[in-house]
């Protein structure tokens, strides 16, 4: 069972972002001494108010600090990009982490997003398909022609490979049938988002599994991302994180998916089952709950949101160490 730190690089608006990149470093350090096997980045583009770092570069900065770690993003919103782009910066990523580079993709849901590439959100899923097979083809060959329907290349190859055979790992979010389905049939792995709760998850898990068996596969793991705060007392924890996580999930909600992550009435109602917030007994109680029901071996973890102090990052991520040594 590993434990991994999903870096958090939204910030409000009245943040200044340049004192927040030592921050993150500091996290990134506490984790890597704590035992964590793994850092995650999020992707979103076009955020305002809300402000975010980009992804690439900022994973290309903490690459330097995770030293043996396993780094990917959580996840890469692919279909408005080129998978030549992709494919190319992915294995520039795995030659730099000496193949310790996990590209964790997803369709995307925001409109805006896509309007502002110019593609079809009627188009994501077949766009994400070609592309998954592209990058692959461009990871292991030398020479590639490919004429389909969104992309083409004549006779062309990367100027990297990566150093893992095969490329890196591709682990695929989704929280429909259809989308873990289809991590079943071409991932490496489905790249759990607990979002919108056991509710959704604990069905969606029984589809992997079938789909796997119809399929014939056997995925590299089972990782879940979920929102943890370890605090020193139980109902201390929640407090310090509730104000934090009704920023995010007002975002998520104002985003798109207020059927998931829209909170009504009680802050504990709204997070049971969905995140994992207490003192140490009780955050160990629940990650031994969620391994039990849905079988996940990699859990990672986000320790901050817009809003939480450093302080309180950094001995969440100390404790989480202890229950996970």
């Amino acid at each position: 069972m590993k434990v991994g730190l999903f870096i958090n690089t939204q910030f409000p608006e009245s943040f200044n972002l340049a004192e927040r990149v030592p921050e993150m470093v500091a996290q990134v350090r506490e984790a890597r001494d704590a035992g964590f096997a793994s850092l995650w980045f999020p992707h979103h583009w076009l955020t305002h108010p809300m402000q975010m770092l980009q992804i690439t570069p900022v994973m290309g900065y903490i690459a330097a600090h995770a030293q043996g770690m396993t780094i990917g993003p959580n996840i890469l919103i692919l279909p408005p990009l080129n998978p030549v782009h992709v494919a190319e910066e992915a294995a520039t990523f795995d030659v730099l982490t000496g193949g310790n580079f996990i590209l964790g993709v997803g369709l995307g849901y925001r409109q805006p997003e896509f309007d502002a590439f110019g593609i079809s959100l009627r188009e994501r899923a077949p766009r994400f398909n070609e592309s998954i097979g592209l990058m692959r083809r461009l990871w292991t060959e030398d020479q590639v022609s490919h004429q389909g329907r969104f992309y083409a290349v004549a006779d062309a190859g990367i100027g990297v490979k990566p150093v893992r055979a095969g490329g890196p790992p591709l682990y695929i979010a989704g929280q429909a049938a259809a989308s873990v389905r289809r991590a079943a049939r071409i991932g490496d792995a489905w790249l759990i988002v607990n979002s919108g709760g056991l509710g959704t998850v604990t069905p969606l898990m029984r589809c992997y599994r079938e789909a796997l068996a119809e399929f014939g596969r056997t995925p590299l793991e089972f990782p879940i991302t979920l929102e943890c705060h370890v605090g020193d007392r139980n109902a201390a924890a929640f407090e310090e994180c509730r104000g934090p996580l009704e920023y995010k999930y007002a975002a998520y909600a104002a985003w798109g998916l207020a059927d998931q992550t829209a909170h009504r009435g009680d802050f504990a109602d709204f997070a049971r089952d969905r995140f994992v917030i207490g003192d140490r007994v009780a955050v160990k109680e629940e990650i031994a709950r969620y391994r039990a029901l849905l079988g996940v071996d990699h859990f990672i973890m986000r320790c901050q949101w817009p809003g939480l102090p450093q302080y309180r990052v950094l001995n969440s991520i100390r404790r989480l160490g202890e229950i996970f040594a």
